[in-house]
């Protein structure tokens, strides 16, 4: 059975009931300390590119662009395999990520990303 993946951002308090918690960010979040973030492991290649992110700029009139560019550098990035093969046996999965933003967020869009890949779709 593949693992549930769920999303969440750094600053709220990490719990037991997480599970496996991955900072999907290529930036370290502002302000957090190691212990207060709580994070298993740090997933920088999985983050958009910086020249995506930059383009971006959370700015959600570029939203619906922005997740085509992003899906598109998942589809060639050899982080996805090594991550879910990587993870595979885990029961839970939380993607943590920093921005304020949680409807426009990429963390939103690497979770459907995996789901569908753990899947078969």
């Amino acid at each position: 059975m593949p693992p549930v993946i769920k999303i969440k951002r750094v600053y709220e308090k990490p719990q037991k009931k997480d599970g496996l918690r991955i900072l999907v960010d290529r930036l370290w979040p502002r302000g957090m300390t190691k212990e207060e973030a709580g994070i298993d492991k740090w997933s920088k290649e999985l983050a958009p590119s910086t020249d995506l992110r930059n383009w971006y700029g959370h700015d959600p009139e570029y939203w619906q662009e922005f997740q085509k560019r992003y899906q598109a550098e998942l589809r060639k990035n050899k982080a996805v395999e090594d991550f879910m093969e990587a993870h595979e046996d885990q029961k839970l999965i939380t993607l943590v990520y920093a921005t304020k933003d949680s409807e426009h967020t990429h963390a939103l869009v690497l979770q459907e990303y995996l789901q569908n890949l753990y899947a078969g779709d």
